[in-house]
């Protein structure tokens, strides 16, 4: 099939403005480089990227076909990022409802040199920023994608730049005194955090007024419409992460025939997202990945510097199990300076140090330095690496876009506190991380934004083209089972699993997963069936003192081995956006 004409054609870039040939071209090159030389001198915190209009003084551009401009907005490895913003209704299915309500929807767009359509990236979340997305990772992404597509990623209605703003407090200052509340301990802390809830959920309703009502995925998978109109491109073409598949699952739901060529990677439960309560599948091999990680250090002997301190696997779990058991019982003090001190606890432990590093092995070298230094000991540098927020979270998006979407509020939940304890203790008690998700669900309980989207997931869903699902053998929040669920609600949709530990594929290098993915875009190739990738290399490696990546293994081809190193750093640098069923 040629995807080529899913598209209206792309005839390059057209200025705006039609001064003469050679004027304009002076100015664009000047424009561009002043453009990028601002962005350079910005200082950019992690999760609040966000590109303004007009920040930068290089002519727009349009291109054929296209219904927006453009405007340069950065650079990633030399080749220029631009930037743009659209306006969609505030509610995607009844313009009476929208009445002249819009969601701003922020761009960014990396062209590829022999590209003629947009890939459509989701990073996850939800709550995670597209813009962000772009920026750290864009030029990595592109060696794998290749240039045969401009890659086009978003801010999602509520999220980051995307206005208004998906969000519970009024202001910075409102967030600090009162977002704080207790919720480490499922039974201890219960009284609390129900407590606390009941108000948090009224300040997201207040907050946001009527708009909050439609920051949901059914209205994200509408405006990624929105999105290609503006481009100039019918069909859908989507690679989406963690939360993304869930997006991802909802668009070839909803719009099965636009659905030319989506990937979705690290896959969740869209039938559990909408209509279950308790998610039972999120944590399903979370403990299996935490083992995957103590075998693993003993496997690799010196090269993990755990393995030191026990003869055994089961040694080895012991003590770390010990050590949390210690940290339950008396939290441990830990004092560098008069203006750095704290506790670390269990909490810190398990849910802040482990459980983040389930999602990326890349990080597990350096977990299990920190951890034998604490079981020696020497807490200092675990306190120093365990003690900011684990978690890419620049909002409350992420519970907003959830309780909306699902089985939220007073139809569906006891509204007494001892019941929805007795729902909660036995699924916290199926995993030892289960907790990490716990607080969420007494806002879940007491959500009061009614639910506005009447979307329900089906299987059997015939799309334009089949869907390419990816997971790894061991998901710690998104598991092999998810996916398989996803290839039965998706006619003729092929798994191709990556052998090994770690949230979606790119958290462990496999050259095998990307060349699927390219031929799946390019050409719409999928596996006959189910199929396995090796994952390239070994787990523990110690990071070089220059922050470089290395090969680990030899490729004969250098493309291979260019996109093995784009792997290596897309698994060390992809600050996940946090997954959460609550």
């Amino acid at each position: 099939m040629d995807v080529k004409r899913f598209l209206t054609g792309d005839a390059g870039p057209v200025p705006s403005h039609q001064p003469k040939r050679r004027h304009a071209k002076s100015f664009l090159v000047i424009g561009i480089l002043l453009c990028v030389a601002l962005f350079h001198l910005q200082s950019f915190p992690t999760t609040r990227l966000s590109f303004h209009p007009g920040q930068c003084h290089a002519p727009p551009l349009s291109y054929a076909g296209e219904r927006i401009s453009w405007e340069v907005c950065g650079d990633l490895s030399g080749r220029p990022l631009e930037c743009s913003t659209i306006d969609v209704p505030m509610d995607q299915f009844s313009a009476e409802n929208s009445g002249n309500k819009t969601f701003s929807i922020p761009l960014i767009r990396s062209r590829g040199n022999n590209a003629t359509q947009n890939l459509l990236l989701n990073p996850g979340g939800p709550g995670g920023s597209g813009v962000n997305f772009m920026y750290r990772l864009g030029d990595r992404l592109r060696t794998i994608v290749g240039e045969e597509f401009h890659l086009l990623s978003f801010d999602p209605r509520g999220i980051n730049g995307s206005k208004p703003s998906a969000t519970c407090y009024p202001d910075k200052e409102a967030r600090r005194a009162l977002s704080p509340v207790r919720d480490g301990k499922v039974i201890e802390d219960s009284p609390e955090l129900y407590a606390w809830s009941q108000n948090f959920v009224k300040s997201c309703a207040d907050t946001m007024g009527e708009h909050g009502k439609y920051i949901n995925t059914p209205q994200t998978a509408a405006d990624m419409n929105s999105i290609l109109h503006a481009v100039g491109q019918d069909g859908m073409v989507y690679w989406g992460f963690s939360y993304g598949t869930i997006l991802g699952q909802t668009y070839a739901g909803i719009f099965p025939e636009r659905s030319r060529r989506v990937i979705i990677d690290g896959v969740a439960n869209q039938f559990d997202w909408y209509e279950g309560l308790l998610d039972a599948e999120v944590m399903v091999d979370t403990e299996n990945v935490f083992d995957g990680f103590i075998d693993e250090c003993v496997k690799a002997s010196e090269n993990c510097t755990l393995a030191s301190l026990a003869t055994s696997k089961t040694d080895l779990l012991a003590k770390i199990m010990a050590l949390a058991a210690s940290l339950d019982e008396q939290p441990q003090s830990v004092y560098v300076n008069n203006s750095v001190y704290g506790l670390l606890t269990y909490q810190k432990l398990m849910y802040d140090a482990i459980f983040p590093a389930l999602y990326k092995p890349v990080n597990w070298y350096t977990l299990a330095d920190n951890l034998v230094k604490w079981l020696q000991g020497n807490a200092t540098e675990a306190f120093l690496a365990y003690s900011g927020v684990p978690w890419d979270v620049a909002s409350d998006a992420e519970r907003v876009v959830t309780f909306n979407d699902g089985a939220s509020g007073a139809d569906h939940w006891p509204q007494d506190r001892q019941a929805l304890l007795e729902m909660l203790l036995p699924f916290m008690n199926q995993s030892i991380f289960s907790p990490a998700e716990y607080a969420g669900y007494y806002s879940k309980q007491k959500w009061i934004i009614p639910k506005t989207h009447d979307y329900v997931p089906r299987k059997g869903v015939k799309t334009a083209h089949p869907l390419l699902i990816l997971s790894t053998t061991y998901d710690p929040v998104c598991p092999l089972v998810s996916a398989r669920s996803a290839n039965t609600a998706f006619e003729g949709s092929q798994i191709v699993e990556v052998k090994g530990y770690g949230h979606c594929s790119l958290a462990i290098p496999s050259t095998c997963i990307a060349k699927h993915v390219r031929a799946f875009l390019t050409n719409g190739t999928l596996p006959e069936k189910y199929t396995q990738c090796e994952s390239d290399g070994p787990y523990f490696i110690k990071p070089e003192e220059d922050g470089k990546v290395v090969a680990l293994k030899h490729f004969d081809d250098e493309e291979e081995r260019a996109i093995h190193l784009a792997q290596l750093q897309l698994a060390r640098d992809w600050t996940l956006p946090r997954w959460s069923q609550v």
